[in-house]
């Protein structure tokens, strides 16, 4: 197979710039263990190198009813020196995510960057680790321990401190394609860029 991709909930990550500002990413790759999460990350992204430089973020896991602002933030980086195969795929430069995606911005209690204040779960991050993988210097796999968890009252079972599995629908995306609810709900702008194909519908026999 060309692509192992899945399918994990999309995380819009916010990590500071170096003139202060906040830059916003949405990416796929990543998983929790504990109050640990492993992140994968191209090393051409502003995020990588934002997170290399200051060593915190803010995980925001964005529900299904945010695949728009999501999906608007596709394509484009927050890096001025766009890689001349990312230009191929379609991606430009924006130095202002929250305005191109339509977010807003929440201070965060903990970190620097800024919350995403549409995001019914917000993690407040420190990067503990960061490795090389998958060869070739492409990527970066970053360990980062929540250090305060911001979740909308509705998601959390009463009486506890446990999210709702039921009432939770995250924005889930697998092979360039955002789900939720268990149902298609479109492609991202990704898979045009990235010349991933389109579902093929089987006819029953």
């Amino acid at each position: 197979m060309k692509v192992l991709y899945f399918g994990t909930p999309v995380v819009v990550i916010s990590s500071r710039n170096e003139d202060g500002t906040t830059n916003l990413a949405p990416m796929s790759s990543a998983w929790w263990l504990g109050q640990h999460c492993m992140l994968g990350m191209g090393n051409n992204s502003q995020t990588a190198a934002n997170l290399l430089r200051e060593r915190e973020c803010v995980l925001n896991l964005p529900s299904s009813a945010l695949v728009d602002a999501v999906d608007r933030l596709a394509l484009t980086t927050g890096n001025p020196v766009v890689a001349g195969y990312r230009v191929e795929q379609g991606y430009r430069y924006v130095p202002d995510k929250f305005a191109v995606s339509g977010l807003t911005g929440q201070e965060s209690e903990l970190v620097a960057p800024l919350r995403v204040a549409q995001c019914p779960i917000q993690l407040e991050c420190r990067i503990v680790s960061a490795r090389p993988f998958g060869g070739a210097d492409l990527a970066t796999a970053f360990e980062a321990e929540v250090l305060r968890a911001h979740v909308d009252q509705d998601l959390v079972i009463p009486g506890t401190r446990y999210v709702d599995p039921v009432g939770w629908d995250p924005l889930i995306m697998k092979f360039c394609e955002f789900f939720g609810g268990g149902h298609t709900l479109r492609p991202s702008r990704l898979a045009e860029g990235w010349q991933m194909p389109h579902a093929v519908s089987v006819q029953a026999g």
